[in-house]
């Protein structure tokens, strides 16, 4: 299997090729000019604001490929920042659009310090694809200070707790997200990459 992890300037790339590759696929960065047709399963991950994140990804022309690939029906999974440019937009950077994939929109955590940064479980709101054959209640690391308030109850998938329950995976069809880091959360958050890989 082949997983391509989009380049677009921000996010944390080699340990989330690292991870894929421990589990036995091929992951191959992807820039603008990257064959996307030759990988079976993207990435979008991200570390940082939403909206220089967005402003890259359109100044890396990385825009138009990656809705390309979302509309094609293939898979997609969003990491941390990448969860959250699914979206509409974020109070993070007012006036700037997301990807637009979900309605909805980032809100920044009031309840509690932020970032949160360190360990939190995620318990699954409905049956996924996701989090197939654990037991519930898993631990992942975190490290955000803003969450994705989805307009649309059927694309919530799990939550979390923070002072306030917010979605923590968010998914339709060929599309999904996580807030968390797989890649730095141990056996479980192989388990999430590698269930990703094998449900679609």
């Amino acid at each position: 299997m082949t997983v391509g992890v989009v380049d677009y300037g921000t996010g944390n790339l080699r340990s989330v090729q690292k991870a894929f590759e421990y589990l036995g696929a091929e992951c191959r960065i992807l820039g603008p000019a990257e064959d996307y047709a030759a990988v079976e399963r993207l990435v979008l991950p991200g570390v940082g604001s939403f909206g220089h994140a967005m402003l890259s990804i359109e100044a890396s022309r990385l825009y138009r490929p990656l809705m390309d690939w979302i509309g094609s029906g293939r898979p997609l999974l969003g990491i941390c920042l990448g969860l959250q440019l699914l979206f509409e937009s974020s109070e993070e950077s007012m006036g700037v659009r997301g990807l637009s994939v979900f309605k909805g929109t980032c809100r920044r955590f009031r309840e509690k310090k932020v970032p949160q940064i360190g360990w939190n479980n995620v318990r699954a709101r409905r049956e996924n694809r996701l989090l197939q054959g654990m037991a519930g209640g898993e631990f992942f690391y975190f490290n955000h200070s803003y969450f994705v308030v989805p307009e649309e109850e059927e694309v919530v998938l799990a939550e979390t707790d923070y002072g306030v329950i917010y979605t923590s995976i968010a998914g339709k069809d060929n599309i999904s997200g996580v807030q968390f880091h797989p890649e730095k959360s141990g056996r479980a958050g192989l388990e999430t990459l590698e269930n990703w890989m094998r449900s679609w």
